[in-house]
């Protein structure tokens, strides 16, 4: 038995990987818990995926925190 998604909500996409799928914001329901904050690589129809980062609201608070604080500009990569 897979794991069991369903998107609740699509917030947008923020790169292609090289084989042609899309590095996407989504807010995703694993196994019928609570939505978590996703971001992955999918194919084209959402039937399969990459490794990805699930993040709960506080996490992502904390990250969008982080983020805003540093300059990307300054850091080589």
């Amino acid at each position: 038995m897979g794991v069991k998604f369903d998107f609740i909500e699509k917030l947008g996409s923020i790169g292609h990987g090289s084989k042609g799928w899309k590095k996407e914001i989504n807010l995703i329901s694993w196994n019928s818990r609570k939505a978590k904050l996703d971001i992955r690589d999918w194919d084209e129809t959402h039937e399969k995926m990459g490794k990805g980062l699930t993040l709960t609201k506080e996490e992502a608070k904390n990250l969008k925190e982080f983020l805003n604080a540093i300059d990307l500009d300054e850091l080589d990569f």
